[in-house]
């Protein structure tokens, strides 16, 4: 398929020109010298206050870098007193109450203005007995709950049989390396050292060993208030658990640990399952010098961004998602030092394409051959298909024959992740146990990993890019998944961009590399009516991530870059180049580029877990209006056709 160029380009040639090669610049300038890019990946204030929260239970406190996390927790402190899961959002229990305990662990007076805030605000959302339960286990291992406020979760659930209602391979990747190690801490039940006996009693309505309202079903549901029951009698059975089989039960548990440990990189990649196994290992008595344990240690601390004045720690890094992402912004640039840092770039994502390891993956696809690539730079058993379309596509762009052999195995490998209703979840196949979102442990809703418009979106893309016809088993399958998901408006649900804007984009990628654009596809032509409508007056696009309430669909704050970058792609794709709003979203990003070819974003636009955890990629506002901008000016201004690719 080709987009036509348009014979008068609406926005003036030179300044876009300019701005296309400022973004260039700049964003060149940030690759490593071995080809990738690495870009800082920001969460909200759970992560830097586990940290702190991490050396105090350990008694390994570096009073430095403390001081630094706490400059950072009063820095995204709201001015209610309390701390959003996402830029100027509202105030969060949880969050709130572990940045408050992570600075009164620094050392902040409980008198101090912030910190009277801090408690007004905890205590006006209902107390610390209102937190999540991930936030009352770990108030427990400091004793400041018991531990009948948290629900059952015994070790022994590591031992039953695949065919039971319950397995850990029902869970999704990141609930499954996150709780392993946390059903250690949940048998064993140590207590933290808290050298300096820091406690926030006063964060309570009621006494923490009287308060009885700990426990609630995790949905209304008759399922969720039968599990609720389930919980009481699993705690009325828990004195007659056989020592021995509870030992076993933690050494398969350590088993599990130690054969994805992925060395400094950590358990899972990812920082909550990386402390978990730290307080695992503690927990279980390893010596500090244990390989294992040091390991999972400098695991964590390569997580960290320390500055002059602050430091704050990242939930993961993101080098795969970025460097492929970034070699995407190039392609359409196109300047003269694109060539060789796209070649760089391709080079270093070829050669951490996963072949040889058999991640949980398996467990459903045993016979598939692994060719895929994770999301960090080292994460084997855990490869994720989404990064592994994006790369793919960037791999095929290049030179589909120098790269002939890593994408059959990706192609291979991403046919093989399909789901049975023809999406494709992030890492695992048929991630569906719906039932297990309604156990009182997952009140966090996030504990499954189901197929999602924006991942099939990027898999159908890649396969068309590749080679397959529409008509193909999968591609066809995926095309029928996107037309059954879009939603009344004409939107897509964005799973891990915020929020419909980010999904839309990512489906209309997909649907162009099918041939289908505004005029020939009434899916296309509902999703342009959906972006035309959402533009904002100053020309831009925003979403807050209050969006994945249903009730506050549509809300937005603020334009970004990022998310204008992303409907300003997805008209394009739509063929819609022409239309003067397409004209109005380019406009808005050159008037917001810096001089030195930036943008500024302090917004989340991004998601790990809808409504429980955000993510803010300081490169998305680099390489998507660079992308958005060169696409644009590709499109309007060269007097031939553009081939169109998956992405």
């Amino acid at each position: 398929m080709t987009i036509a160029a348009l014979a008068q380009p609406p926005v003036e040639p030179v300044r876009l020109g300019a701005a296309v090669g400022a973004a260039e610049r700049a964003l060149l300038e940030r690759q490593q010298p071995d080809g990738h890019w690495v870009f800082e990946l920001e969460a909200d204030a759970t992560i830097p206050a586990e940290y702190v929260m991490l050396e105090h239970y350990l008694d390994e406190i570096d009073d430095g870098l403390q001081a630094k996390l706490a400059v950072y927790l009063r820095r995204v402190q709201n001015e209610d007193g309390g701390w959003p899961l996402f830029y100027r959002g509202d105030s969060d229990i949880s969050a709130s109450v572990k940045a408050y305990y992570a600075l009164k662990m620094s050392g902040d007076s409980v008198d101090a203005a912030h910190m009277v805030r801090a408690r007004e605000r905890i205590l006006a959302l209902g107390g610390a007995a209102k937190c999540n339960v991930f936030t009352r286990i770990a108030l427990a291992l400091f004793g400041q709950v018991p531990w009948r406020a948290v629900p059952m979760m015994p070790i022994e659930i590591v031992l039953l049989p695949r065919w039971f209602f319950f397995h850990l391979e029902k869970m999704s990747y990141w609930s499954r390396t996150v709780v392993v190690p946390l059903l250690v801490l949940m048998a064993l039940r140590p207590k933290a050292r808290n050298p300096r006996n820091v406690d926030i009693r006063e964060l309570f309505d009621t006494p923490p060993e009287r308060e009885r309202e700990y426990l609630h079903a995790a949905t209304a549901s008759p399922l969720g208030r039968a599990f609720l029951l389930a919980d009481w009698l699993l705690r009325e059975l828990e004195p007659v658990f056989s020592t021995p089989v509870r030992q076993i039960a933690i050494r398969k548990a350590l088993a599990f640990v130690t054969e994805r440990l992925n060395g400094e990189d950590g358990l899972g990649a990812i920082f909550p399952a990386m402390a978990n196994s730290v307080m695992a290992f503690d927990a279980l008595g390893y010596a500090k010098t244990h390989p294992d344990l040091r390991a999972a240690k400098k695991s964590i601390a390569n997580l960290l961004v320390v500055g002059d004045d602050e430091a704050y720690c990242q939930p993961c890094v993101s080098p795969i998602w970025d460097t492929a992402l970034s070699a995407h912004a190039l392609f359409e640039s196109a300047g003269d030092d694109s060539r060789e840092a796209i070649a760089r770039a391709n080079a270093w994502l070829s050669d951490r394409q996963i072949l040889d390891v058999r991640g949980d993956w398996a467990a459903k696809r045993p016979r598939l051959r692994p060719g895929g690539w994770a999301f960090q730079y080292n994460n084997a058993h855990y490869p994720d298909v989404d990064d592994s379309g994006v790369v793919a596509m960037a791999l095929h762009r290049q030179d589909p024959g120098t790269h002939r052999e890593a994408l059959e195995r990706a192609a291979e490998w991403i046919v093989g992740m399909q789901s049975a209703d023809g999406g494709w979840g992030a890492f695992d196949v048929d991630n569906v146990h719906y039932h297990l979102n309604h156990i009182p442990f997952a009140d966090h809703g996030a504990l499954l990993d189901p197929p999602t418009e924006d991942v099939t979106a990027r898999c159908v893309g890649f396969l068309l890019q590749y080679g397959y016809d529409h008509e193909d088993p999968a591609v066809a399958r995926g095309l029928d998944y996107l037309r059954r998901t879009q939603r009344d408006d004409g939107s897509w649900f964005g799973r891990w961009g915020t929020n419909y804007i980010y999904g839309t984009w990512s489906v209309l990628n997909a649907f162009m590399a099918a041939g289908e654009n505004a005029r020939n596809s009434e899916t296309v032509a509902r999703a342009v009516g959906y972006l035309l409508a959402f533009q904002q007056g100053d020309g831009g696009w925003g979403e807050d991530g209050a969006t994945y309430w249903d009730e506050r669909h549509g809300q937005c704050k603020a334009s970004t870059p990022s998310q204008t970058a992303w409907a300003t792609l997805g008209l394009i794709a739509a063929g819609e180049a022409a239309h003067p709003t397409t004209a109005r979203g380019v406009r808005y990003l050159l008037d917001t580029q810096a001089p030195d070819g930036t943008w500024d974003e302090p917004w989340f636009t991004a998601v790990g877990f809808p409504r429980v955890f955000y993510l803010r990629y300081h490169g998305y506002c680099a390489f998507f209006p660079l992308m958005a901008l060169a696409r644009y000016r590709n499109v309007t201004e060269r007097s031939a056709d553009l081939a169109v690719f998956g992405f």
